[in-house]
């Protein structure tokens, strides 16, 4: 992520600040990441040996039906040429040749079922295998490039200080960074708002809409849940959906009754030319 300069003191401050983080908080994330990614990789290993022993037993399995199929087909042609050579003998006898190789086809069929489905466990096998291999390598790599990632404070920081400086790319690659990595902090509330936001500047008012929708949902209890209503009934009349719209500015009156967000809402609702009471927000 690349840090934009600012004047000298600034910087002076900032490398003091830095200089006075414990170093030994930040390898001890590390030293456990790598223990966890250690530990993953023993149990990549485990489970290749199992995959492996178990290969052996499908491929025995395969060998053995293999075997019984072609010992079958030798006996069929064994049986086709006597009979070959009895048809001007007794019909009896030729009769009781052809139920024989009846049963012996009935035999072989039913092994090429069985090899069919020996086949099928196989390839379940394998591919069961490949999606926990993935899996596994997925979680490495997420593991690995959150031990690279900034601390939450630093990263936070970046992304509000260029949001307020407009730099709106930079802001949305450091709030998707802040909720990539630390999801569950009371923070990654505030980085859907902004992200939220930024959108909501760009005239992507749907997306706009997702990002409000994460911080209601996931962050009822946050400082931004209000505004994050408030602008949500905003962004819902910018893509002409005014009656939903009005709908949520009237749900934030409701439900935030004594509020600067409340105090918004009347105000956009009068220039609606709608009550400020009413139905409840959509979706609820």
């Amino acid at each position: 992520m690349r840090i934009h300069p600012r004047s000298t003191p600034i910087v002076l401050i900032l490398t003091f600040c830095l200089n006075l983080t414990p170093a030994w908080g930040v390898s001890k994330e590390i030293i456990q990441l790598q223990t966890q990614v250690q530990a993953l990789q023993d149990q990549m290993t485990q489970m290749q040996q199992s995959f492996n022993e178990r290969m052996g037993v499908m491929k025995s399995l395969m060998d053995q039906n293999t075997d019984s199929m072609n010992k079958v087909a030798t006996s069929i042609t064994a049986l086709l040429s006597t009979l070959e050579k009895l048809q001007g003998d007794n019909g009896a006898k030729s009769d009781q040749l052809s139920g024989q190789i009846q049963a012996l086809n009935d035999s072989l069929d039913e092994l090429k079922a069985r090899l069919a489905k020996v086949s099928k466990q196989l390839e379940d096998v394998q591919a069961a295998q490949q999606n926990v291999a993935a899996t596994q390598a997925a979680q490495q790599a997420q593991q690995q490039a959150q031990a690279q990632a900034p601390p939450p404070d630093v990263l936070y920081n970046n992304a509000l200080r260029d949001y307020s400086a407009a730099k709106n790319d930079l802001a949305k690659q450091e709030f998707s960074d802040y909720v990539k990595f630390y999801p569950s902090t009371d923070l990654a509330g505030n980085s859907y708002f902004y992200l939220a936001e930024l959108a909501y500047r760009g005239g992507d008012f749907q997306e706009a809409i997702k990002n409000y929708d994460q911080v209601v949902q996931n962050f009822p209890t946050g400082n931004k849940a209000p505004s994050s209503e408030l602008k949500k009934g905003f962004a819902l009349i910018e893509l002409g959906r005014k009656d939903d719209g009005v709908a949520q500015l009237r749900h934030v009156i409701q439900r935030y009754p004594r509020s600067n967000e409340a105090l918004q809402a009347r105000d956009r609702l009068r220039k609606l030319g709608a009550a400020a009471s009413g139905t409840k927000a959509p979706g609820e």
